[in-house]
């Protein structure tokens, strides 16, 4: 018998909290058993629990670990194909493979993430505007289902379930492995220009321009300025640099970052509208517009990853992620009334990211889509006023055609949920034939109503 132990556990924001009882398997076998066994009425899957939100949160519900299965399988030099195993982390493919020459092709924002894990959300990074999100490069998922088959998923083999799957949030099935094409480079450096923008609309002109310019663009954003610097921002574009580009007789090889630590909970005080007006005024002012810097691959993808722990800076009430994007022809009016409606309640944080995104992602509840996505962390500062806050950003965002990413999610409603995800019901038709008994299911599947609560 499989035991569980019983728990609270909670989004990285540490804003959402549920107590399920989480099990560890170390075999496939093992997750057979958990799974015919139905110890609990429901489960779900978890990684490294980068999620924002309740994705892999399953109260009073199991919640099944995969950080056991991180074996790599193969890897064809030739094809640039690798499988591994769902548990296995961007950071262990990075430490293994940049150094001979190969990059992931899509990367979230922290490498601590679980393939397994990127999958059901299917993340995207800096190049979604060239590149798409991750399911754009996998091959074929390996899936557990509820009644103990393996299947494998593909976009030529059980493609329903392929694109229920991708961006599925876990509740299709146990990812057991994957097949994922990497992306060959010469070095382990990007060679950045920074721009600065005064405004928004300046932000969105030089993301315009120079879209076809650069592999990887972002933009840092200043939520908190206000008439005609609102949306100030520093943008970041940047490609791969060649060895050639690059000083050093290792190109290839990884800088060792000294890692800092927040060690507690810091007081709700220290992040309040005038700390963080004062380093956004620092960090804007900071940059210079500056052409060819060459910046190690950590420090480009992953800045926050050297503060481990950096969630607490928010103290023990947690924040907020919120994502949104809007199509294309809605953007800059989108952003332009969420901006301001956000300054004027000077409840955002420092971190404000701005990017372009390309064609939409495959899966059926994927968030990316053509258009400009804005994420931000919000402390949880004010209770009620603040949940009645985040209301009226849904009514607007919705109000202009955006959608909310259900990996940064906390608090939509089922019926804005339904409204901006128009494949919910394809996809709750595929899930209801591959698992007729809701076997898998988690706290956000039943608060948006995706699957009935049995437990």
């Amino acid at each position: 018998m499989i035991r569980s132990v019983k728990g609270t556990l909670s989004g990285w924001a540490n804003f959402s909290k549920d107590t399920g009882y989480m099990y560890r398997p170390e075999k496939y076998k093992d997750l057979q058993e958990i799974l015919q066994s139905k110890y609990q009425f429901h489960y779900i899957s978890r990684g490294l629990g980068r999620s924002y939100g309740d994705t892999a949160l399953n109260k009073q519900g199991g919640i099944i670990t995969n950080t056991r299965f991180n074996r790599f399988l193969y890897f064809d030099e030739q094809s640039q194909v690798l499988e591994c195993e769902a548990g296995v982390t961007f950071r262990e493919i990075i430490e293994l493979f940049l150094p001979r020459g190969y990059a992931l092709p899509v990367t979230p924002g922290t490498k601590y993430v679980t393939v397994g894990g990127a999958i059901a959300n299917d993340v995207h990074g800096k190049n979604h505007h060239k590149d798409g999100s991750i399911s754009n490069h996998i091959l074929d998922i390996k899936l557990l289902t509820s009644s103990g088959e393996i299947m494998t998923c593909s976009r030529q083999e059980n493609q329903d379930l392929f694109r229920a799957t991708i961006g599925g949030i876990g509740l299709t099935g146990i990812i057991l492995s994957s097949r994922i094409k990497l992306m060959k480079v010469e070095s382990s450096f990007i060679s950045v220009d920074y721009k600065k923008a005064a405004h928004l609309d300046e932000a969105i002109d030089i993301l315009n321009e120079t879209d076809e310019l650069y592999q990887y663009s972002v933009a840092w954003i200043d939520c908190l300025s206000r008439n005609r610097t609102m949306g100030r921002s520093v943008l970041m574009l940047g490609n791969h640099a060649s060895k050639g580009q690059v000083e050093y007789n290792e190109p290839l090889s990884l800088k060792n970052r000294r890692k800092l630590k927040v060690p507690f909970n810091l007081p709700t005080f220290v992040l309040n509208p005038y700390s963080i007006k004062a380093f956004n005024s620092f960090y804007y002012r900071r940059f210079k517009n500056t052409s060819g810097v060459l910046v190690d691959y950590d420090s480009f993808f992953y800045p926050l990853d050297v503060i481990l722990s950096w969630n607490r800076i928010y103290g023990k009430t947690g924040f907020i992620q919120y994502q949104v994007v809007f199509p294309l022809e809605m953007s800059r009016q989108g952003l332009t009334k969420l901006l301001e409606k956000l300054s004027r309640a000077r409840c955002c944080s420092f971190l404000g990211v701005l990017k372009r995104f390309g064609e939409n992602g495959n899966g059926l509840l994927s968030f990316p889509r053509k258009g400009y996505t804005l994420a931000l962390d919000i402390p949880f500062r004010g209770g009620e006023r603040l949940l009645t806050f985040i209301r009226e950003l849904d009514e607007l965002v919705l109000g202009y055609g955006g959608v909310l990413y259900l990996a940064k999610d906390s608090l939509m409603t089922p019926s804005t949920f339904a409204m901006m995800y128009p494949e919910l019901s394809a996809f709750q038709e595929i899930k209801a034939k591959i698992d007729p008994d809701g076997l898998f299911s988690s706290s956000m599947a039943r608060r948006l109503n995706i699957v009935r609560d049995i437990g």
